[in-house]
Formats: structure tokens, sequence, C-alpha cells
């Protein structure tokens, strides 16, 4: 039995890098850092971070072009890809990615803007879109709160005792 399985929950180290094969597919590589704590022997708080490189193709990545930004927390799973290129050195490299099948987005980096946070940036062929705007003599826009009427149940009315057979199920 083989399983090649990746899990990654971390923060985007920068926003992410949107191109078009030459057949037209979609493809994001994302950068992710993800953090490790222990306390060593000496009982000293200890902590480490790792650096990921993600790939992902075809509509999720489009989605991860518009959606995901720097600092951003998300997770991602899928598979480790390794792969050689020759650099514009012309030295043989190797690089190991997580190809990436499934993606959720998670909280959102500290400082990030309300009105510009989840807004698209890139359409499908990786055209930037305007960013919005934030001016400063605009007044904030605070979001809508509906209010949910939640049924009470007042014990000091109900007199009647429950009977089993008003019970529905």
């Amino acid at each position: 039995m083989n399983i090649n399985k990746v899990v990654l929950v971390g923060r985007l180290t920068r926003d992410p890098e949107i191109r078009t094969t030459n057949t037209g597919s979609t493809v994001a590589s994302i950068s992710l850092a993800t953090n490790s704590y222990w306390t060593d022997k000496s009982g000293q708080k200890k902590e480490t971070t790792e650096f990921h490189n993600i790939v992902i193709f075809g509509k999720l990545a489009e989605i991860a072009g518009q959606y995901l930004i720097k600092g951003q927390e998300a997770y991602f799973e899928g598979r480790l890809q390794s792969r050689s290129y020759v650099g514009k050195d012309n030295v043989e490299r190797k690089v190991t990615e997580v190809i990436a099948s499934e993606m959720q987005f998670g909280a959102k980096p500290q400082g990030a803007s309300q009105a510009g946070y989840g807004a698209p940036r890139a359409n499908a062929t990786g055209q930037q879109q305007p960013a919005p705007q934030n001016n400063a003599q605009a007044a904030p826009v605070a979001p809508q709160r509906v209010e949910e009427e939640i049924p009470t149940i007042n014990l000091d009315e109900e007199q009647e005792e429950v009977k089993i057979e008003d019970v529905p199920f």
C-alpha cells in the first residue's frame, strides 16, 4: 500500500503567483510557512518555521489567485512531487513541491483592511483588477446586523404537565 498525502495549515509568505500554461490551464504558486513549538530539556520554549512550495492547477488556482493574500492563514491538502530543472545559471536544481487538490481559506492577516480583504484581485487570465481604494476621508461602513428572533420558553407560564403523547417524536 502506498500513500502520498500532505496536509498543511499555515500562513502565506507572499501573494500567490498566477500564470497560464501553453494549453490554457491556470497555475498558482504559493509559499506557505508553518511553525512548530516545543519546550527543550532546560525548559526553554523553542520555535521553528518551515517553508513549503505549493502548486495548484485549474479552477482552484484561479480562486486562490483571486482571494488569497500574503499573511492569510490557509489549509492545503495534496501530494508531494519532486522535480528537477536547469536554472538560468545552467545548474541543475531539484525541488519538492506540494501539488494541492484541496484548499480552505483561514483567518485574514492582522491589520488587513476589511474593504480590501477577500475582494477579487485578478481575473482568470492573471490580469490585475483595480484594487479597492481606501480613502481616509470616507466614512467606515459598518456591517449590517440582522436580528434573529429566537423563541424562548418561559417556565413560569408553563403550568401544564408534559404528556408523552404530545411529544412529536
